[in-house]
């Protein structure tokens, strides 16, 4: 039955399915990735990237930050077109399914619902399926912004604390 809605809502089903593989495959991705560096962070001697840092100064400390929030936000912002795309794409199957619908109907003296149904199926199936994959997605990158947020916090204290532990020795 699934199927067969994946079929009548038209060729805009297929990219809508495409964004969410992608989308959920990065969000598995990430949210592994975050429990590891959950687990280096919460043994601050096993966070080797530290130890680089030994004998750096101030700026050099910062592009170490840099480096390493580019890479714990890293694929958030695919993450969220993946959810922008599969809503859009939703929007564009109403439309697209509309036209074929007032096609019929100014293509034909005499209508029956039958031969619209084609359209409207369209129409609704795209917008209902591009809905429900932008909703759990963008449900996602709210999720992992927030742990994203946390990882940079607990690093951010364990630079200075490791910056002040160098300092003080």
């Amino acid at each position: 039955m699934l199927f067969d809605f994946y079929l009548k809502g038209g060729m805009l089903m297929h990219f809508i399915l495409f964004c969410s593989i992608v989308g959920m495959s990065i969000f598995i991705y990430k949210n592994l990735e975050y429990k590891k560096i959950y687990k280096l962070l919460s043994d601050f001697n096993s966070f080797k990237d530290l130890v680089s840092l030994k004998n750096k100064n101030e700026e050099e400390l910062e592009i170490f930050w840099s480096k390493k929030t580019n890479e714990i936000e890293k694929g958030i912002s695919t993450l969220n077109l993946m959810a922008n795309l599969s809503t859009l794409l939703g929007l564009t199957g109403t439309v697209t399914g509309m036209i074929k619908t007032f096609m019929v109907i100014a293509g034909s003296e005499f209508t029956s619902p039958k031969m619209l149904a084609q359209g409207i199926w369209e129409a609704l199936l795209t917008t209902a399926f591009g809905l429900f994959v932008a909703i759990p997605i963008h449900i996602g990158v709210h999720y992992l912004e927030r742990k994203a947020d946390s990882i940079m916090f607990i690093l951010r204290e364990r630079i200075i604390e490791f910056k002040n532990g160098i300092e003080n020795t």
